[in-house]
């Protein structure tokens, strides 16, 4: 696999890494089988793939606990990034980002963890209510303490990012990127690279909407008629478009989906590709010609 430099003072790692929220209940999910989840876990990392990517409010700590199992015996393998601040009974109530609930959360996320350090906490969101020069000088306290390797951070602003990277030099910024989704390519792509900050792209596929499998209109209770591109004609005219990939798609001999990682893939050295898969078969067929092969797709 190829690989990817966390940061300009981090490791290299496998360029591809798992998303394991879904394998928790969360969004009106109900979760995965735990055994199927450790399972695609040990695939990923025993074929290369090293960023393990959770929260510490995915499924109120399960997805933690789940992770700390699947890589018991198997922690020099793992490198992993946690995200902590969102507050949820349910849906989500806000966030809390003061420095003494982050000197609180970090603790409990290495209990559930079972581990002795996090490789990369970030807070999950920056809102107006907490400062930033308070988060990030929390983290970069519990870097000195040993508990944290790297600091992260999500869906920020360029200045945001700027402004932390001045106090704590951050290593990876996680934000929403696809083919449906360009928005980072303005300025915090070319900002990143600049400042030698790795790219952790997530919602490669749109939330499912460059697959190929999903059909309108989408069931009442799903999680994503939340969103604009999922409503109504919305969703009828972007279908149309995936449509069109599809076409491209079978003249590759790949599936849409497949597609839509490689084309996230070959934007930039500096990104990874976060894959959000539950169990080895769909770690194995039919993503893993394209996946751990990590083919270019223009």
């Amino acid at each position: 696999m190829e690989k990817i430099k966390i940061g300009s003072a981090g490791p290299l790692i496998g360029k591809l890494g798992l998303g394991c929220m879904r394998m928790s209940p969360v969004w009106n999910n109900p979760g995965k089988s735990e055994k199927e989840s450790i399972a695609a876990i040990h695939y990923a990392l025993d074929h290369g793939v090293q960023f393990l990517n959770t929260g510490d409010f995915y499924g109120a700590g399960h997805n933690e606990l789940l992770v700390g199992k699947a890589i018991k015996d198997r922690r020099d393998q793992a490198f992993i990034s946690v995200k902590f601040g969102a507050v949820f009974d349910g849906a989500l109530l806000g966030f809390d980002l003061r420095p003494t609930s982050i000197s609180n959360f970090i603790n409990y996320s290495l209990v559930r963890l079972g581990v002795d350090y996090i490789d990369l906490y970030q807070p999950c969101r920056i809102d107006d209510q907490h400062l930033l020069e308070d988060i990030v000088g929390t983290i970069q306290d519990l870097i000195h303490a040993g508990k944290v390797r790297h600091l992260g951070l999500s869906e920020i602003t360029p200045q945001q990012l700027k402004q932390a990277h001045a106090i704590q030099p951050v290593a990876a910024l996680e934000y929403g990127y696809s083919l449906a989704n360009r928005q980072l390519e303005k300025e915090l792509l070319p900002l990143a690279e600049k400042l030698g900050i790795s790219v952790v792209a997530f919602a490669i596929t749109a939330e499912g909407l460059l697959t190929g499998q999903l059909k309108a209109p989408l069931e009442a209770n799903d999680h994503r008629n939340r969103f604009s591109c999922f409503q109504g004609e919305n969703l009828k005219h972007n279908l149309e478009k995936v449509a069109l990939l599809a076409d491209m798609a079978a003249g590759k001999n790949c599936t849409v989906a497949q597609l839509a990682i490689g084309w996230v893939n070959a934007q930039s050295k500096n990104i990874m590709p976060l894959i959000s898969m539950n169990t080895p078969k769909e770690l194995g067929r039919p993503y893993r010609r394209w996946i751990f092969n990590s083919p270019r797709t223009n």
